[in-house]
């Protein structure tokens, strides 16, 4: 029962990267429709733009904390030095990811669902799932092939317990990242509004 339990990690990251490949491919569908007439153009653009400048503005503040939260990490925790701090970093690193590309999606998904609904929502509401589903798909896909990797490489040399707890350090630097970029998020549109 042992041996059925040793390839877990393996199908964990195949469905990860399966769930990657699923995100770039309703990428590919949702920016091959049109994003519509020059004004939604135009929007979309400025859109973009203001975002873009919020994310890059709103990284570079959270990245300071998880420089600081990593060397916490390195300095007071006994277990896993210097590797809880490493998979803190890739963990924020991949939340950050996701972030952006979600942010990415959404801008270009709104316009051109909105030139869809033009037709009516048997396009539009297609649409919009396939640029939402972008955002899940990466989001699960990086969670699930970031942990597993860790746990691949940290299980090789270290007991099973010391490398759980090394990627419990992994999934605190996704949720760091989350947390601010879901504060700040919602701080961004009501300013917007």
């Amino acid at each position: 029962m042992a041996a059925a339990f040793d390839y877990i990690p393996y199908v964990a990251a195949g469905a990860g990267l399966c769930g990657l490949a699923l995100a770039a491919y309703f990428y590919r569908l949702v920016t091959a429709e049109s994003p519509g007439n020059e004004r939604m153009v135009e929007l979309m653009t400025a859109i973009q733009a203001g975002a873009r400048a919020f994310l890059r503005r709103e990284y570079r503040w959270v990245a300071g904390f998880v420089v600081a939260v990593a060397a916490l990490m390195f300095a007071l925790l006994d277990y896993g030095r210097p590797w809880g701090a490493i998979t803190y970093v890739c963990g924020a690193v991949f939340s950050a990811t996701a972030g952006f590309v979600g942010m990415d999606i959404a801008t270009k998904a709104n316009a051109r669902t909105t030139h869809a609904a033009i037709d009516g929502a048997h396009r539009a509401l297609p649409l919009a799932f396939r640029g939402g589903a972008v955002m899940g798909f990466t989001v699960a896909g990086l969670a699930l092939f970031g942990i597993s990797t860790c746990y691949l490489v940290f299980a090789v040399w270290m007991d099973v317990k010391d490398a759980f707890e090394i990627i419990t350090a992994f999934a605190l630097g996704g949720s760091s990242i989350a947390l601010f970029s879901r504060v700040g998020g919602g701080i961004y549109t009501k300013a917007a509004d």
